[in-house]
């Protein structure tokens, strides 16, 4: 029986879908600004004495100005590493329902379980106001808490079990493993640009020397490895690289810890200890927005 994205409560897929959308629009109007950036620079380097195409660069500056006001004022960033939290803490205190780890273990009658576990989803929405303006429910979203949710922890423990490690365990660290090795290659990539922007100001620069007169494109390249520099420092590319391959290990490891689990009390103790892995990833993110 999987656990899939759609069965998890509505609250995780309204903060998943808001926080990815808020990521995409982010990084869309980052991408916009920076190539609006380097055009104009082109623009006015190819026809310095062309009133129009002064106009031209003008508005296009006055473009990645508007974009600059509507980061501020719409704080994109803000939404998606607060959804993102979000997301992550309800996806936890889930996990921990439907294995029937404390505070939600057998030892506690359903109807309390469950008013517990909706307790939390409350508190994790009230510790979130920020988000009020954006969170929707749709019928596709689901309840909070779903049949396969209810279906899950019905199961007895080595079922359970089995669960948690192929749609949890095995799920962060194919996801973890795939991020990291992505973000490497991109890493590399973006390297790669940056040292070729360099090396053609620094090439055109000694000719200039030796030509004083000649029309060389050096300030455009020199806008063009800043937007570069910008936007890597925006990815973070090697951070994320460390993190997530630490994080990749990090689960192996608690994955071989799972043949230790002979009971329920065990299973519970295994969540516990997995889940307070993976919620450091979470928390990194909330942190990492006052940085």
């Amino acid at each position: 029986m999987d656990m899939e994205e759609q069965d998890f409560p509505a609250l995780y897929n309204s903060a998943d879908c808001e926080s990815l959308k808020a990521q995409s629009h982010y990084f869309g109007a980052l991408r916009l600004y920076l190539f609006l950036l380097i055009l104009a620079a082109l623009v006015s380097f190819a026809f310095p004495e062309n009133a129009y195409a002064v106009i031209g660069s003008a508005s296009l500056f006055l473009i990645t100005l508007g974009i600059l006001v509507w980061l501020k004022v719409q704080k994109p960033e803000d939404i998606w590493y607060n959804g993102r939290a979000v997301s992550e803490s309800v996806k936890t205190r889930t996990w921990r329902w439907v294995m029937k780890a404390e505070p939600y273990d057998k030892d506690v009658p359903e109807e309390q379980a469950q008013k517990e576990f909706l307790n939390d989803l409350k508190a994790i929405l009230d510790q979130n106001r920020s988000l009020s303006h954006v969170l929707k429910w749709t019928p596709d979203l689901g309840e909070a808490i779903s049949q396969k949710m209810i279906a899950i922890r019905a199961n007895p423990w080595q079922q359970r079990l089995d669960t948690y490690i192929k749609d949890r365990v095995d799920n962060q660290l194919h996801w973890y493993s795939k991020k990291s090795q992505l973000n490497k290659r991109l890493a590399k990539r973006w390297f790669v640009v940056s040292i070729f922007l360099h090396s053609s100001a620094i090439l055109f620069l000694l000719y200039r020397i030796k030509e004083p007169s000649s029309a060389l494109p050096i300030e455009v390249i020199a806008t063009a490895a800043s937007a570069v520099l910008t936007w890597v420092q925006a990815k973070k590319h090697n951070e994320l690289n460390s993190s997530y391959a630490l994080a990749a290990h990090e689960i192996v490891l608690i994955k071989g810890e799972s043949v230790s689990v002979k009971e329920e009390a065990h299973l519970s103790e295994f969540v516990i200890n997995s889940e307070s892995a993976f919620s450091r990833e979470h928390t990194q993110w909330a942190a990492r927005k006052t940085v």
